[in-house]
Protein backbone atom coordinates (compact mmCIF):
# COMPACT_ATOMS: atom_id res chain seq x y z
CA UNK A 1 0.00 0.00 0.00
CA UNK A 2 1.01 3.68 -1.03
CA UNK A 3 1.85 6.07 1.35
CA UNK A 4 -0.81 8.57 0.30
CA UNK A 5 -3.30 5.78 0.37
CA UNK A 6 -2.35 4.88 3.95
CA UNK A 7 -3.02 8.57 4.72
CA UNK A 8 -6.53 8.91 3.20
CA UNK A 9 -7.37 5.68 5.05
CA UNK A 10 -6.43 6.93 8.01
CA UNK A 11 -7.69 10.28 7.59
CA UNK A 12 -11.24 9.16 6.77
CA UNK A 13 -11.24 6.94 9.69
CA UNK A 14 -10.22 9.82 11.66
CA UNK A 15 -13.21 11.96 9.70
CA UNK A 16 -15.79 9.27 10.54
CA UNK A 17 -15.20 8.74 14.62
CA UNK A 18 -14.96 12.28 15.20
CA UNK A 19 -18.31 12.68 17.37
CA UNK A 20 -20.87 15.23 15.38
CA UNK A 21 -18.55 16.12 12.28
CA UNK A 22 -21.54 15.58 9.88
CA UNK A 23 -23.60 17.08 12.31
CA UNK A 24 -22.07 20.21 12.96
CA UNK A 25 -21.90 20.33 8.88
CA UNK A 26 -25.54 19.82 8.85
CA UNK A 27 -25.99 23.09 11.64
CA UNK A 28 -23.58 25.27 9.54
CA UNK A 29 -25.50 24.21 6.36
CA UNK A 30 -28.63 24.95 7.65
CA UNK A 31 -27.50 28.23 9.31
CA UNK A 32 -26.37 29.74 6.41
CA UNK A 33 -29.52 29.09 4.49
CA UNK A 34 -31.38 30.94 6.77
CA UNK A 35 -28.75 33.67 6.84
CA UNK A 36 -29.27 33.72 3.73
CA UNK A 37 -32.91 34.00 3.77
CA UNK A 38 -32.97 37.18 6.25
CA UNK A 39 -30.69 38.74 3.90
CA UNK A 40 -33.19 38.82 1.24
CA UNK A 41 -35.88 39.60 3.15
CA UNK A 42 -33.51 42.44 4.46
CA UNK A 43 -33.19 43.48 1.15
CA UNK A 44 -36.90 43.57 0.91
CA UNK A 45 -37.95 45.37 4.29
CA UNK A 46 -35.35 47.85 2.86
CA UNK A 47 -37.25 48.78 -0.32
CA UNK A 48 -40.14 49.27 1.21
CA UNK A 49 -39.02 51.52 3.72
CA UNK A 50 -37.03 53.68 1.31
CA UNK A 51 -40.60 53.24 -0.49
CA UNK A 52 -42.32 54.71 2.35
CA UNK A 53 -40.32 57.16 3.11
CA UNK A 54 -40.24 58.08 -0.32
CA UNK A 55 -44.11 58.43 -0.52
CA UNK A 56 -44.43 60.35 2.92
CA UNK A 57 -42.24 62.94 1.74
CA UNK A 58 -43.71 63.47 -1.76
CA UNK A 59 -47.42 63.36 -0.24
CA UNK A 60 -46.24 65.90 2.20
CA UNK A 61 -45.12 68.02 -0.36
CA UNK A 62 -47.99 67.94 -2.91
CA UNK A 63 -50.18 68.67 0.07
CA UNK A 64 -48.22 72.16 1.35
CA UNK A 65 -48.33 72.96 -2.29
CA UNK A 66 -52.26 71.93 -2.80
CA UNK A 67 -53.12 74.28 0.76
CA UNK A 68 -50.90 77.03 -0.47
CA UNK A 69 -52.55 77.00 -4.02
CA UNK A 70 -56.26 77.02 -2.36
CA UNK A 71 -55.22 80.01 0.18
CA UNK A 72 -54.40 81.82 -2.93
CA UNK A 73 -57.88 81.11 -4.29
CA UNK A 74 -59.50 81.97 -1.25
CA UNK A 75 -57.98 85.32 -1.18
CA UNK A 76 -58.81 86.11 -4.92
CA UNK A 77 -62.36 84.89 -4.11
CA UNK A 78 -62.50 87.18 -1.16
CA UNK A 79 -61.04 90.29 -3.56
CA UNK A 80 -63.85 89.65 -5.86
CA UNK A 81 -67.05 89.29 -3.22
CA UNK A 82 -65.79 92.50 -1.58
CA UNK A 83 -65.34 94.34 -4.86
CA UNK A 84 -69.32 92.77 -5.86
CA UNK A 85 -70.35 94.22 -1.91
CA UNK A 86 -68.72 97.54 -2.50
CA UNK A 87 -70.66 97.64 -5.92
CA UNK A 88 -73.92 96.82 -4.28
CA UNK A 89 -73.71 99.47 -1.58
CA UNK A 90 -73.22 102.07 -4.35
CA UNK A 91 -76.26 101.34 -6.36
CA UNK A 92 -78.44 101.12 -2.94
CA UNK A 93 -76.58 104.23 -2.05
CA UNK A 94 -76.59 106.38 -5.33
CA UNK A 95 -79.03 104.20 -7.07
CA UNK A 96 -81.70 106.88 -7.54
CA UNK A 97 -78.65 109.54 -9.29
CA UNK A 98 -77.34 107.27 -11.47
CA UNK A 99 -78.43 106.84 -14.90
CA UNK A 100 -80.09 103.66 -15.91
CA UNK A 101 -77.13 102.72 -18.15
CA UNK A 102 -74.81 103.54 -15.48
CA UNK A 103 -76.91 101.08 -13.32
CA UNK A 104 -76.97 97.99 -15.81
CA UNK A 105 -72.65 98.36 -16.28
CA UNK A 106 -72.63 98.47 -12.59
CA UNK A 107 -74.70 95.50 -12.26
CA UNK A 108 -72.96 93.74 -14.79
CA UNK A 109 -69.71 93.74 -13.24
CA UNK A 110 -71.67 93.11 -9.69
CA UNK A 111 -72.93 89.59 -11.63
CA UNK A 112 -68.76 88.70 -13.07
CA UNK A 113 -67.72 89.46 -9.60
CA UNK A 114 -70.33 86.72 -8.12
CA UNK A 115 -69.84 84.53 -11.53
CA UNK A 116 -66.00 84.57 -10.54
CA UNK A 117 -66.62 84.21 -6.70
CA UNK A 118 -68.80 80.66 -7.62
CA UNK A 119 -65.99 79.65 -10.01
CA UNK A 120 -63.58 79.99 -7.08
CA UNK A 121 -65.39 78.26 -4.99
CA UNK A 122 -66.01 75.36 -6.99
CA UNK A 123 -64.61 74.39 -10.90
CA UNK A 124 -63.93 70.90 -11.56
CA UNK A 125 -61.92 69.62 -14.20
CA UNK A 126 -64.24 69.84 -17.87
CA UNK A 127 -62.13 66.92 -18.87
CA UNK A 128 -64.13 64.79 -15.66
CA UNK A 129 -66.09 66.85 -14.23
CA UNK A 130 -67.15 63.86 -11.86
CA UNK A 131 -63.93 62.97 -9.89
CA UNK A 132 -63.55 65.28 -6.90
CA UNK A 133 -60.01 65.26 -7.05
CA UNK A 134 -59.33 67.15 -10.50
CA UNK A 135 -60.47 71.06 -10.79
CA UNK A 136 -59.01 73.94 -9.36
CA UNK A 137 -61.77 75.27 -6.92
CA UNK A 138 -61.52 75.29 -3.54
CA UNK A 139 -63.56 72.64 -3.05
CA UNK A 140 -61.66 70.36 -5.20
CA UNK A 141 -58.72 71.76 -4.07
CA UNK A 142 -59.59 70.61 -0.31
CA UNK A 143 -59.90 67.22 -1.49
CA UNK A 144 -57.00 67.07 -3.20
CA UNK A 145 -54.89 68.07 -0.18
CA UNK A 146 -56.99 65.63 1.70
CA UNK A 147 -55.95 62.64 -0.29
CA UNK A 148 -52.30 63.73 -0.43
CA UNK A 149 -52.30 64.14 3.69
CA UNK A 150 -54.42 60.84 4.01
CA UNK A 151 -51.34 59.11 1.66
CA UNK A 152 -48.88 61.00 3.95
CA UNK A 153 -50.10 59.40 7.02
CA UNK A 154 -50.41 56.19 5.44
CA UNK A 155 -46.93 56.21 4.56
CA UNK A 156 -46.01 57.72 8.07
CA UNK A 157 -48.12 54.75 9.45
CA UNK A 158 -46.22 52.24 7.33
CA UNK A 159 -42.38 52.94 7.66
CA UNK A 160 -41.77 51.80 11.92
CA UNK A 161 -42.81 48.83 10.68
CA UNK A 162 -40.14 48.73 7.57
CA UNK A 163 -37.60 50.34 10.77
CA UNK A 164 -37.73 47.96 12.82
CA UNK A 165 -38.16 44.90 10.74
CA UNK A 166 -34.65 46.17 9.12
CA UNK A 167 -33.01 46.73 12.79
CA UNK A 168 -34.05 42.98 13.80
CA UNK A 169 -33.73 41.25 10.56
CA UNK A 170 -29.63 42.93 11.03
CA UNK A 171 -29.70 41.45 14.62
CA UNK A 172 -30.51 37.92 13.40
CA UNK A 173 -28.17 38.02 10.50
CA UNK A 174 -25.32 38.77 13.12
CA UNK A 175 -27.05 36.65 15.77
CA UNK A 176 -26.89 33.69 12.69
CA UNK A 177 -22.99 34.63 11.59
CA UNK A 178 -21.66 33.59 15.29
CA UNK A 179 -23.96 30.49 15.43
CA UNK A 180 -21.78 29.26 12.87
CA UNK A 181 -18.59 30.24 14.11
CA UNK A 182 -19.12 28.99 17.73
CA UNK A 183 -22.06 26.27 16.24
CA UNK A 184 -24.40 27.59 19.06
CA UNK A 185 -28.02 26.33 18.33
CA UNK A 186 -29.55 28.76 20.62
CA UNK A 187 -27.68 31.33 19.12
CA UNK A 188 -29.28 29.74 15.88
CA UNK A 189 -32.68 30.46 17.32
CA UNK A 190 -32.42 33.50 18.85
CA UNK A 191 -31.66 34.63 15.07
CA UNK A 192 -34.60 32.47 13.35
CA UNK A 193 -37.16 34.41 16.24
CA UNK A 194 -35.80 37.42 15.22
CA UNK A 195 -36.26 37.39 11.60
CA UNK A 196 -39.85 35.80 12.24
CA UNK A 197 -40.87 38.77 13.83
CA UNK A 198 -38.92 40.91 11.51
CA UNK A 199 -40.93 38.97 8.63
CA UNK A 200 -44.41 39.40 10.30
CA UNK A 201 -43.38 43.62 10.95
CA UNK A 202 -42.64 43.41 7.27
CA UNK A 203 -45.79 42.32 6.44
CA UNK A 204 -47.47 44.68 7.98
CA UNK A 205 -45.52 47.38 6.94
CA UNK A 206 -46.93 46.52 3.28
CA UNK A 207 -50.34 45.79 3.97
CA UNK A 208 -50.41 47.62 7.61
CA UNK A 209 -53.05 44.58 8.97
CA UNK A 210 -52.00 46.68 12.91
CA UNK A 211 -51.05 49.97 13.71
CA UNK A 212 -48.00 49.87 15.75
CA UNK A 213 -48.47 51.82 19.04
CA UNK A 214 -47.29 55.27 18.68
Amino acid sequence: MEASDYADQLRESVEDERPGSGKVDRFKTRAAICIGIMAMLLAIASLGGENSMKAMIDSNIHASDTWAFYQAKNIRQTANELAANDLEAMLIVQGATLSDDARQQIQQRIDRYRATVARYESEPDPTDPTNPLKGEGKRELTARAQDWESQRDLAQRQDPNFDFSIALFQIGIVLGSVAIISVNSRLLILAIVAGCVATLLMINGFFLIVDLPG
